[in-house]
């Protein structure tokens, strides 16, 4: 069973469409995360989704532009966008700000070197226009938490400041993608603010 089986069938209930926007830099994990928290009853509705196993994990290439999948599950219709972090397509990640309802941003806690950029971009979304306004929840994964030098969800949480995100609830996760370690505590608090946003429209 995917791990958001739960959470789409109760939306479902409620005829809710949930927009996720998936975002990060390029090779945090994003790809991964997707595959583990798909749905296993699942109606693809987009042919660029390749459906990658935990055994293939380690040979995703990175992505190229970004990719749309569309599932249904319960009644409901759920849209994910994994998109590449690398430099050329971050511009392309605002013409989904408006349409979402919740983030889940991807770091890789082992590359030290990068968490500048990747704190330069959470900045620049949180920033934008269309999420500025918005009091949509953001969900972290300190990815990676497998390699020998991965900072811990503290060291990342501290670096990125998310102490500073005073008007949208988050959350910040350790999680090992390819085991799909630490996913399940995300989504549980994920489907809880987006059940209090939904009871609240």
């Amino acid at each position: 069973m995917g791990l958001l089986d739960k959470l789409s069938g109760w939306l479902g209930l409620r005829k809710k469409e949930v927009n996720v926007l998936c975002l990060g830099l390029d090779n945090s994990g994003k790809t991964t995360i997707i595959n583990q928290l798909k749905p296993a009853n699942v109606s693809p509705l987009s042919e660029d989704w390749k459906h990658v196993s935990q055994t293939q994990a380690q040979d995703i290439v990175p992505t190229i532009g970004f990719n749309i999948e569309k599932f249904k599950s319960s009644s409901l219709s759920f849209t994910v966008f994994d998109m590449s972090g690398q430099s050329r397509y971050r511009n392309l990640w605002e013409h989904y700000y408006k349409e979402s309802h919740a983030i889940i941003f991807v770091i890789d806690s082992g590359d030290k070197l990068r968490m500048v950029v990747a704190k330069e971009e959470l900045d620049t979304l949180l920033n934008h226009e269309d999420i500025r306004s918005k009091k949509i929840p953001v969900l972290f994964f300190a990815n990676k938490m497998d390699l020998r030098d991965a900072m811990s969800s503290v060291k990342v949480s501290q670096l990125l400041c998310l102490e500073n995100i005073k008007d949208k609830p988050w959350h910040i996760c350790a999680s090992d993608a390819i085991k799909g370690e630490g996913l399940q505590e995300g989504l549980d608090w994920l489907q809880g603010r987006i059940k209090h946003m939904t009871l609240q429209d």
